[in-house]
């Protein structure tokens, strides 16, 4: 019998001691400078890429490009979990003036955006109509997994500063909202930009019946899961026994049944997160559940960062000067200013209105649009956007990551 040699270098090992590293070090090193939270994510999508180049026996993470299941499948369940996370914290819906700005991100910023990407990417990225519009879907969303500095704290604390609500409300809602565009380019890619052949039958379906549908599903889920885990049986109800997993079976059941029925899940289990929460207020549980969500977000976007990371190489292989411009305007100008322009004549000072409109991080969800995308239809730019979107990734993970902090300090010193 022969023996493998004493020590042999296995790859699954080897990514699990590199994956190890690499989050410890995301975490700790920023804490030798400074006191804030650590801006883990820049970090771990950094030293993922360097681990990937300069370790030895390294296992190669599936091209997204070519392989796009694993990545859709691991970031779906990453943002359907903060999703529900970010429901989950927000405390007191009332005032109902307070949904204002929220309202004007989603109903003004939003689509400001989409349009404007989707006419950079035509314009200087040689992107198709299908393409660009995608592209505008795609990076429209803020997201909810990294933008946990600029979001309210967790359930029974308070911290529900003004653009602390807007900023996780608008985090909860949008990447739902954003996928009556994704579908509007398979809409366009399969059957051309002509309005007359598919305008009525994506504003009824693919806007108002799956919109409605999932913020239906998600109230009647949270009502539902409300009454299973604090009513019945009232002498012994599952809240008390601390265990989250219930919770986030039913997270699970009410993504899954709403999608079933065609209605939009992302949209589903952040009104279910917000609606369980004003079941029982007061009691622990909500935190319990909160801090046991956040831990498996906190897992999961760790990996996705880091695979992201080793895939950068090849990724970045495509990249333009063009790819650049358009990363630059979206995070420097167009969501700055279509924030701006989206909260004028509100009630946030001139301070709150800049930071809301600037701190719009673009992360996994994007991530989950494109892999749904490319898993639908063969884009004739799929190489492209990509490398863009790997690029706006890493670009906004740094620049907000990195800053968030100090806008904050400002926010309290105002």
């Amino acid at each position: 019998m022969q023996h493998e040699p004493f020590f042999g270098l296995n790859s699954y090992h080897v990514a699990l001691a590199v994956v190890g590293v690499v989050v410890i070090l995301a975490r700790w090193l920023p804490r030798l400078i400074s006191k804030r939270e650590p801006a883990a994510a820049p970090l771990m999508i950094l030293f993922g890429a360097a681990a990937a180049l300069m370790i030895p026996g390294m296992p190669s993470v599936p091209d997204p490009r070519q392989a796009p299941l694993p990545w859709e499948l691991v970031s779906e369940l990453t943002v359907i979990v903060a999703l529900f996370g970010a429901g989950m914290r927000i405390d007191n819906l009332r005032p109902w003036k307070r949904w204002i700005p929220t309202v004007r991100m989603l109903g003004i910023a939003m689509p400001l955006t989409i349009l404007a990407v989707a006419l950079l990417g035509m314009g200087i990225a040689g992107l198709t109509a299908a393409g660009a519009i995608l592209l505008g879907a795609v990076l429209a969303p803020t997201d909810p997994v990294l933008a946990a500095d600029v979001q309210v704290g967790p359930p029974q604390e308070g911290e529900e500063h003004p653009v602390r609500f807007t900023l996780t409300t608008e985090a909860g809602l949008n990447d739902g909202l954003a996928f009556p565009f994704v579908y509007l380019g398979l809409i366009v890619a399969a059957e051309g930009l002509n309005p007359g052949a598919w305008a009525v039958d994506w504003l009824l379906l693919d806007v108002v019946y799956r919109i409605a549908l999932g913020a239906l599903m998600g109230w009647l889920g949270g009502r539902a899961l409300g009454y299973i885990l604090f009513t019945v049986p009232r002498g012994a109800i599952l809240a008390e026994t601390g265990s989250g997993v219930i919770a986030l079976a039913g997270v699970l059941l009410c993504y899954g049944s709403t999608e079933l029925i065609e209605g939009y899940g992302f949209i589903a289990v952040a009104i279910l997160g917000l609606t369980l929460r004003r079941i029982e207020q007061d009691h622990r549980f909500h935190r319990r559940l909160h801090d046991f969500t956040e831990s498996i977000e906190h897992a999961l976007t760790a990996l996705l960062l880091i695979a992201l990371g080793s895939v950068m190489p090849i990724l970045f292989a495509d990249l333009t000067w063009t790819h650049f411009a358009v990363a630059i305007l979206l995070i420097l100008v167009i969501r700055p200013l279509s924030g701006w322009i989206a909260l004028w004549r509100t009630d946030l000072d001139t301070r709150s209105r800049a930071v809301v409109s600037v701190y719009g991080v673009r992360g996994i969800g994007s991530i989950y649009y494109l892999c749904y995308a490319a898993s639908h239809i063969e884009f004739t730019n799929e190489a492209q956007l990509w490398s863009l979107i790997a690029l706006v990734i890493l670009m906004s993970t740094i620049l907000h990551g990195f800053t968030v902090g100090w806008a904050m300090d400002r926010l309290k010193d105002g």
